[in-house]
Formats: structure tokens, C-alpha cells, sequence
């Protein structure tokens, strides 16, 4: 058993000056503080990686930055998919007793500490670097290609892509920490620059500059309890021409082994985070995972079903399309917002009920997915 004891989140956007080291820390103050914690009592650090910093043994480069030493350090890289699974591990660590108060930790200043070039040439390297990578595509290429298949397959149109993108911008419109605040229309997406079509400027994530921190702990810590009730991972590919059929995606699989683990159905789901790279990714991952049924996702949005107010709130802080995305820390926003509602503190976005949550983190290709569900004990 593990219980997520706090929370700490940068905003998102522009960064000036600031390091992925510095970002870290941030949000790790943050969450430590959230938690009731003391610098020293936090005995495990988990942390993803950094485009603008590699490092071989970054978790120790920030545990020493950081001014802690733990007793436990790892560093973990699968992708969007690493702070959910960094989360999902520091649960295994916490619940078997390697550590009492694990830090999970992400961040970059991938924005301002990078140039565009880069990182488009540091993420194309998901690609196979025979059959793939020397064509040249980008990740909005690889997530092009899969969208148009899933079109052609289900019937789903730019237009319908298009809603996923103003839903997260007018939630993002809720929260002071959102990278965007500008509302957008249907129309304003179907017209924006393409950039790998179908999917254009607006069915993509920003590149950001921020940061994002929990700590998984073995008890609670305070009053507010939320605990990890079960999760579950799937690999099922890294490359794109290696992929298996749009039907046999690893967010079926993981959410099928979560929710055996968690002994929960979508039923049960109150509160949903998914990962939302691209439009399309968001569109796919909450099919797979039975929150709407094939090629009607859409019509859920068009309907307010993944409102604030609607039955199942979504995404609530504005994701990665409209908070942002800097990296490993822009999936761990979504856990973050999750906690925050799940612990009545998401101020004018909160909804009516987040007692159970589901949360989806998809690397590289919709190749590395984990699938988490928290419960809110009291």
C-alpha cells in the first residue's frame, strides 16, 4: 500500500534563467512541503530525464543539488509514459519497505534552455535509427501517421480531433499556472499552420519550461489520504513500423491488468488525467481505455461529458496541450491536478466528486503505457 502525502507544481511557459535542476527543485520543495515533510525525511528520489541536461546519473545530480541523501536513487526513462511509471515504482518501493517517503521528480527547461532544432532532433530519436530516424520524421510525423490510420478506420474527421484541443484550452483558461490562456475555436485549430497532417499547430502540444513533484509514502502524512489502489504497465513496441494493430495498443492492455489489480471498473472512475500529446493521442488512449467507444470520443466532448461539470471531468488543469508539456513533468501535472481534486484544493476548477481516479501515461509512439487508479480514503 502507498499514499501519494503531497504535491508541487511549477507553472508552465517561460522560464527565463531557470535549470532543469532548478525546476526540479521547485516542485519538489513544493510537494515535500504539500506533504508535511522535512528535506531529510525523504529517504528515495526518483527522478525521469532531461533533453537539455543527459546526465548518466541524474538522480544523484539533483539529489546532490537538492541538499538530500537518499537511501534509494534511480533514474527512469520510458517517454511520457515516466512519471506515472516513476510513480508506479516508487508505490512497489514504498510498499515493500525500501523506503518510507519516495520523491518523484520531474522537470526541464526545455523551452528556454533548448532551440527548437534540438529539440525536435533529440525527441525524433524514438525512431528506429535505420528504418525510420534517416527519413527524417519528427514525433508529429510518427503521431500523423497514426492518426490518419485511425481516421480511415473509424470514421473520425480533423474536425472531431479538433474538439479535444478546445476542451484542454478552456480548462487550461481556469488555471494561473496554464502555459495558454487565449480561448480557441474549432475553427481556429482546423486553421492553424499544418505541422504533420492531419494534425496542425493547434492538435499539438507546446514545448514548455516547468516542473512537477509528488511524494509516495508508506502512511499518510496529514489528513488528506489518497492512496495508490492499483496500477499496471504494457510495452508492446518502441517504433512505429514495429507497432501491432491500432486494436492491440498497450493502453488496453495496461488498463485491463490496472483495473484487475485495483479491483475497479471505468465505472467506478470519477476523475479522469490522460495523457494528451496530440490531439489524436487523447482521442485513442480515452477509447482504449473504455472511458467512450470507438471513434466517439468526440461526440462525448461535444456533448460535455469531460467537463468540469460533466460526468466524467477530464484533464482538468488543461493537460499538456494547453498547461504544457516540459518533458517528464508534463504528464506528472496531471497527477498533480488529480490530487488537488481528489483533495477538494483545485479552487474554481474543482468538481463534484474525485473520490476515484484514473490516471494514462503513453512514451513514445503509444509504445510504453501505465494506468493508474487513486482512491481517495478520507
Amino acid at each position: 500500500m502507498s499514499f501519494v502525502t503531497g504535491v508541487g507544481l511549477t507553472s508552465y511557459g517561460k522560464h527565463e534563467g531557470s535549470s532543469s535542476l532548478d525546476l526540479m527543485s521547485m516542485a519538489a520543495e513544493l510537494a515535500i512541503a504539500d506533504a508535511g515533510l522535512k528535506r531529510s525525511e525523504i529517504d528515495g528520489i526518483l527522478c525521469g530525464y532531461s533533453t537539455v541536461s543527459p546526465h548518466i546519473m541524474l538522480a544523484t545530480v539533483f539529489a546532490e543539488h537538492f541538499g538530500i541523501r537518499p537511501a534509494y536513487a534511480h533514474a527512469v526513462q520510458v517517454g511520457g509514459a515516466t512519471g506515472l511509471a516513476m510513480t508506479m515504482l516508487a508505490h512497489h518501493l514504498v510498499d515493500a519497505g525500501v523506503a518510507r517517503h519516495v520523491l518523484v521528480v520531474g522537470g526541464e527547461n526545455r523551452l528556454t534552455g533548448q532551440s527548437r532544432d534540438a529539440s525536435i532532433q533529440a525527441l525524433a530519436q524514438v525512431g528506429h535509427p535505420e528504418y525510420e530516424v534517416t527519413l527524417g520524421p519528427t514525433i508529429p510525423a510518427y503521431y500523423g501517421l497514426v492518426a490518419t490510420r485511425y481516421m480511415h478506420e473509424y470514421g473520425v474527421t480533423e474536425g472531431d480531433l479538433a474538439e479535444f484541443a478546445v476542451l484542454m484550452r478552456k480548462h487550461a483558461l481556469t488555471h494561473p499556472g496554464a502555459q495558454f490562456h487565449e480561448p480557441i475555436t474549432v475553427a481556429d485549430v482546423m486553421a492553424s499552420k499544418p505541422v504533420a497532417l492531419p494534425l496542425k499547430l493547434l492538435d499539438c502540444c507546446p514545448v514548455s519550461d516547468g516542473g512537477a513533484a509528488c511524494v509516495i509514502s508508506r502512511e499518510p502524512t496529514g489528513d488528506r489520504q489518497v492512496r495508490v489502489r492499483g496500477c499496471a504497465q504494457a510495452h508492446t513496441h518502441q517504433h512505429i513500423t514495429a507497432a501491432p494493430a491500432l486494436s492491440e495498443l498497450g493502453a488496453e492492455i495496461s488498463i485491463a491488468k490496472a483495473k484487475q489489480a485495483a479491483g475497479l471498473a471505468i465505472s467506478d472512475v470519477r476523475y479522469a488525467a490522460v495523457y494528451d500529446s496530440f490531439t489524436i493521442t487523447l482521442a485513442m488512449l480515452l477509447e482504449d481505455l473504455g472511458l467512450a467507444g470507438r471513434g466517439e470520443a468526440a461526440a462525448r466532448v461535444r456533448a460535455g461529458y469531460f467537463n468540469t461539470d460533466g460526468e466524467m471531468p477530464l484533464n482538468t488543469h488543461g493537460g499538456l496541450l494547453s498547461y504544457g508539456h516540459c518533458g517528464v513533468g508534463g504528464a506528472m501535472a496531471h497527477l498533480v491536478e488529480a490530487h488537488l481534486q481528489m483533495t477538494g484544493r483545485a479552487e474554481n476548477r474543482q468538481v463534484r466528486d474525485a473520490s476515484v481516479a484514473l490516471l494514462h501515461g503513453d512514451g513514445g509512439v503509444l509504445s510504453s503505457h501505465v494506468s493508474m487508479f487513486l482512491e481517495r480514503v478520507r
